[in-house]
C-alpha cells in the first residue's frame, strides 16, 4: 500500500507534495511499528501531517541497509565518482531552493528569503566545497633508519570509518544536514541521518534528491523519529562507527556516555552556546549596531551561534542602548512565507514558554527591560527582547535561552571584558567590533571561543572551521580540519631490507 503523502503551501500559489515514509535503500518505508509524527507548522500550530516515525528496530534495519552498502559497493566507488554524485546533489539543492525555503518556513518558521537568501545557497557550497576533497584525502611519507632496526619507508593514508551517523537539530535543519552529508559522504563513509522531530519535512525533500542523484541505495538513509528513540538507538548502535552531534549540551552528554557504553564510536558534538559580543568605543558605531541586532534576532535567536550576551564599552555605553533599540523593537511580525515579514514564530510551543520563562524571571528579579518582553498577540511569537546593566551572575547572562533576548552590560577596560566574556561555561562563537586592528588581534587570541568574527557577526563560510571549547562541543564542521572527523588514519610501514 502507497504512503501517503503531505502538501504543503508554497507561497507562491504552488503546493508541495512530500513522501512521509523512512528513507531507506532508496525507498519511502513505514515504520516497522507504524509510529508516526505529527507536524507542525510553527506559525500556525496547525497540524501539516503525520509522518513515520523510527523506532529501534527501524535504526537496526537502516544501519544493515548502510553496512551492506558499504561493504558491497560503496567501499569501492572512486573518489571522482563521490565527488560526482555530491556535485549533482548541490545542483539539485540550487535548482529546488523555492521549496527548501518554502517547507523550512512552514516546519521551523524561517523567513523564506533567509532560506532562500542565505542558508539554502550556504547548503549548496559546502556540498560543492567537500565533494572537491573527495580525491584529495592525502597522507604524508616518512622514512626510518633506527638503530638495531631495518631501514624502510613508512606513509599515512585517510580512510572512512565506514557506517556512520548524525543527529541534526531543527533550527536550520537543510544547511546542517548538508554540513554532515558532504564531508561524511567525501570521506568515502555511508551516512544514516536523524532529522529533527519538529521540523523534519525538508529531510524528506533531501531523500527525493538522493535518488534522483544517483547514490545508491543504503548510501544515505533518512530516519526521521524522536530523539529518545531513534536518536538514542544510533548512539548506541553498535555498527555505527562515528556519529556527529548538534544540539543542546545535556543531549550531546548522553551521546558521549551511549558511544563509552556500546562501541566506542568516534563523537563529534556542536552544542550550546551564550556568545559574546564585543563594542568598544573606536568600533564603526553603525555598523557595530546593525551586526549586534542580527545576532541576537537572526532566526528569532534560535541560533548556537546568537550573540546574547553583548558588552558595551561604558563612553558609548548609552548611544548604544538607545540605537540598538531602535534598530530591533519593531520587526514586523507574520507569515514567514511573506515577502514583507521581518520577523517569524518560535518554532514550538514549548519553545515560547521556555523563553518567556527567562524573560519573566528576568523582570522578577529587577533587571531592567530596554524593549520587548511580551509573547506576539495569541502567536508562537516573542517580541524582540533586551535587558541592559545585567549583571555577570544572572541567569539570562549565563544559560542559553534560544530566543531573542539579548543581555546587554557595560564595560571599562580590556581586562575587563576579556574577564566576563570567558566567565561562562560555553565558547562557540564571539564577536569583537572595533577599528584598532592591533586590538582586533589581541582580543581575538584571549577569548576562549572556537570562532571570533571581527566586525561582523556569524560569517559562516565552508572552507573554515566551526566548532567549540568548553562545553560547547568539539570536532569541527567546515574547512578541511573537519575531514579529521570522518576519518581515521592508518600508518602502512615498508622494511627494506638489507642487502
Amino acid at each position: 500500500m502507497a504512503l501517503p503523502t503531505i502538501t504543503l503551501d508554497a507561497g507562491d500559489g504552488r503546493t508541495i507534495k512530500l513522501p512521509t515514509g523512512l528513507f531507506i535503500d532508496n525507498r519511502f518505508v513505514p515504520s516497522v511499528c507504524g509510529e508516526t509524527l505529527d507536524v507542525k507548522n510553527a506559525a500556525s500550530r496547525g497540524s501539516l501531517g503525520y509522518i513515520s516515525a523510527a523506532v529501534a528496530e527501524d535504526v537496526d534495519v537502516a544501519v544493515a541497509s548502510s553496512s551492506r552498502a558499504y561493504q558491497s559497493k560503496w567501499r569501492h566507488v572512486a573518489a571522482a565518482g563521490r565527488r560526482q554524485l555530491l556535485l549533482k546533489l548541490a545542483d539539485l539543492i540550487e535548482r529546488d531552493l523555492d521549496d527548501f525555503a518554502a517547507i523550512e518556513s512552514n516546519d521551523v518558521g524561517q523567513l523564506y528569503g533567509t532560506t532562500k537568501g542565505m542558508l539554502g545557497p550556504m547548503s549548496v557550497e559546502w556540498i560543492r566545497y567537500f565533494a572537491g576533497f573527495a580525491d584529495k584525502m592525502e597522507g604524508r611519507s616518512a622514512n626510518w633508519d633506527d638503530a638495531g632496526a631495518p631501514s624502510g619507508l613508512s606513509y599515512t593514508r585517510r580512510e572512512p570509518y565506514g557506517v556512520t551517523a548524525a543527529i541534526v537539530p531543527w533550527n536550520t535543519p537543510l544547511m546542517l544536514t548538508c554540513w554532515k552529508i558532504a564531508p561524511s559522504i567525501a570521506a568515502g563513509n555511508t551516512l544514516v541521518i536523524k532529522p529533527p522531530e519538529l521540523a523534519p519535512l525538508s529531510a524528506l525533500k533531501l531523500a527525493q534528491l538522493v535518488i534522483e542523484a544517483g547514490f545508491p541505495p543504503g548510501v544515505i538513509n533518512i530516519i526521521p523519529g524522536l530523539g529518545s528513540t531513534a536518536g538514542n538507538a544510533l548512539a548506541h548502535h553498535i555498527d555505527v562507527r562515528k556519529i556527529a552531534f548538534t544540539g543542546s549540551t545535556a543531549t550531546g552528554r548522553m551521546i558521549l556516555e551511549a558511544s563509552a557504553r556500546s562501541n566506542l564510536k568516534k563523537v563529534s558534538l556542536e552544542l550550546g552556546g551564550k556568545s559574546p559580543v564585543i563594542v568598544f568605543d573606536d568600533a564603526d558605531f553603525d555598523q557595530a549596531v546593525a551586526w549586534a541586532a542580527a545576532g541576537i534576532t537572526a532566526g528569532e535567536g534560535q541560533i548556537c551561534a546568537a550573540g546574547s550576551r553583548i558588552y558595551v564599552q561604558d563612553t558609548v555605553y548609552q548611544k548604544f542602548l538607545t540605537a540598538f533599540s531602535e534598530k530591533c523593537k519593531d520587526a514586523a511580525f507574520g507569515n514567514p512565507l511573506a515577502a514583507h515579514t521581518a520577523k517569524g514564530p518560535l518554532i514550538s510551543d514549548d519553545q515560547r514558554e521556555k523563553v518567556l520563562g527567562f524573560i519573566n524571571r528576568a523582570q522578577a528579579k529587577g533587571i531592567p527591560l530596554l524593549h520587548g518582553g511580551n509573547r506576539v498577540g495569541n502567536s508562537n511569537g516573542v517580541e524582540n527582547t533586551a535587558f541592559f546593566d545585567v549583571p555577570a551572575n544572572a541567569e539570562i547572562i549565563e544559560q542559553e535561552i534560544f530566543g531573542p533576548v539579548a543581555a546587554i552590560s557595560k564595560f571599562s577596560t580590556e581586562d575587563e571584558v576579556i574577564q566576563r566574556s570567558n566567565d561562562s561555561n560555553y565558547g562557540l562563537s564571539a564577536s569583537v567590533f572595533t577599528t584598532n586592528l592591533s586590538r582586533a588581534h589581541r582580543i581575538a587570541a584571549r577569548l576562549e571561543s572556537g570562532q571570533v568574527t571581527v566586525n561582523g557577526w556569524g560569517m559562516l563560510a565552508p572552507n573554515m572551521p566551526f566548532g567549540g571549547f568548553k562545553q560547547s562541543g568539539f570536532g569541527r564542521d567546515g574547512g578541511a580540519e573537519a575531514l579529521d572527523d570522518w576519518t581515521v588514519v592508518k600508518a602502512v610501514k615498508l622494511v627494506v631490507p638489507k642487502l
